[in-house]
């Protein structure tokens, strides 16, 4: 018999579960990874937006011709767009600025209309993606506005689907289920099913700094202070989803931003696997929990989306850069001014006029400045010194330098480990003289510093 999908929604489930082996090091457990990215649209969010879509269709929320309205974060919306693009509807989806420009871009290759939304405001600000889906669902005729937050079809797909997979995939073997928590709908729903199953599996939701998941499952607290701005996609939340059940989750564990790109690359450079940032946030939250693990347990972790989706992000050695997640190439002195190794020191001599300096420091956007005379070194000059003396007497830009300045400034080898460097700040130095050789000098700021640390 020939054997085949009537449409490419039947290609949908079934993802396999594959042995992690490297990224997990420490762990003493079998670890299991359930790879979503097998999906027709690269992505758990496929199960529940199908899902969605036919129980509003069921009961007439979604009726012939209309328009699909849903603010996502993009996952939700390739599985809304699959859906659309079968069933014959509209799709506009609203879409957050901190999301990848491959997630757009893919979005607009199969046929949605997107929205794109400032990251950085409230929820309730009528320019956030909830509420800008919200109005568009009430403004747009014939539409039917999906709501993956609270919409409970999205947790029952990940109950009828996701957790038998995971079940009949282990033999009822499962001990820990672990994932990235956004809208809830995968941890509550498979949540669901495994402790029905078996109430002693335990189930860890990942959290990202930024979210109030965490504090809130422990405290009943909703913390606006933990609400800020972060770069991990997909997981977190500054809200608290209908869909997330914390009375299923046993627990939570939060993974920075760095963490969860790092370890992203390194699930593609030690597995072979090539998946999103959750997925990372997920490896890295697992190792945090390792000491609740024992030999004979089976954990499961979600691996939600493809690697594909995030190439100018994390897997991006530029974007790495710019974040500060690539690990420090930062060790000695030298290292600490390279990007601006190349131009001239600059200095005042002692004769000069305290305004010359001023105007000099000023062109520059410097706040220190080395002063020399015929021997070398002799003093130096900053922004502390100079407010001193103005507030004792304005006139002293008329002075020369040398009855301003103060002490040179230490002087260490272009080979001195960067400790060195910073003991001296300790100290209370207002820049380190950094030997190049050759006659060659450089200064190092506080800033220079600063800028290292990641």
């Amino acid at each position: 018999m020939m054997n085949y999908a009537e449409n490419i929604l039947g290609t949908i489930g079934n993802t396999p579960l594959v042995k992690l082996n490297k990224v997990i090091a420490g762990i003493d457990a079998l670890v299991l990874a359930k790879v979503e990215t097998f999906n027709p649209g690269s992505s758990v969010k496929d199960r529940m937006a199908v899902k969605m879509v036919e129980d509003a269709e069921a009961d007439g929320r979604l009726k012939p011709g209309g328009t699909i309205i849903e603010g996502t974060s993009g996952n939700t919306g390739m599985g809304l767009a699959l859906a659309a693009i079968v069933k014959g509807y509209k799709l506009i989806c609203v879409i957050t600025d901190k999301q990848s420009k491959e997630k757009m871009d893919i979005l607009r290759a199969v046929g949605a209309e997107v929205v794109v939304c400032p990251t950085d405001v409230e929820p309730t600000d009528p320019r956030s993606y909830y509420s800008v889906s919200k109005r568009l669902g009430e403004e747009t005729p014939n539409s039917w506005y999906v709501n993956q937050y609270d919409n409970p079809s999205n947790a029952i797909a990940h109950y009828e689907q996701t957790g038998p997979e995971i079940w009949e995939q282990t033999d009822g073997k499962v001990t820990h289920f672990v994932v990235g928590v956004g809208t809830g709908g995968t941890i509550s729903g498979v949540a669901k099913y495994l402790k029905e199953k078996n109430p002693n599996v335990k189930i860890w939701g990942v959290d990202t700094y930024g979210s109030v998941f965490k504090k809130y499952h422990e405290t009943g607290v909703f913390d606006e202070n933990e609400v800020y701005s972060y770069v991990t996609e997909g997981i977190g939340e500054d809200i608290l989803p209908k869909n997330v059940d914390f009375s299923l989750i046993d627990g939570f564990t939060k993974v920075t931003d760095k963490d969860a790109a790092v370890y992203t690359r390194r699930i593609a450079q030690e597995e072979g696997i090539f998946v999103g940032n959750s997925a990372g946030s997920c490896i890295k939250g697992l190792l945090q929990l390792k000491d609740k693990f024992t030999p004979d347990d089976v954990i499961v972790v979600l691996f939600h989306d493809s690697g594909s989706r995030y190439v100018g992000k994390m897997f991006n050695d530029d974007w790495m850069r710019e974040k500060g997640y690539l690990e420090s190439d930062i060790k000695v002195a030298a290292d600490l001014i390279k990007e601006h190794i190349h131009l001239p020191l600059i200095v005042a001599r002692t004769e000069e006029l305290v305004s010359h300096v001023i105007e000099r420091m000023r062109k520059y956007d410097i706040s220190q400045i080395p002063v020399i005379d015929i021997n070398g070194f002799a003093g130096s000059v900053d922004e502390n010194d100079l407010l001193q003396n103005y507030s004792s007497n304005p006139d002293f830009v008329y002075k020369p330098v040398r009855e301003v300045m103060g002490k040179p400034y230490p002087m260490i080898d272009q080979s001195a480990p960067v400790s060195d460097v910073t003991a001296l700040f300790s100290e209370g130095h207002q820049g380190v003289l950094i030997n190049l050789g050759g006659g060659k000098h450089h200064i190092i700021t506080k800033h220079d510093v600063i800028s290292a640390i990641k």
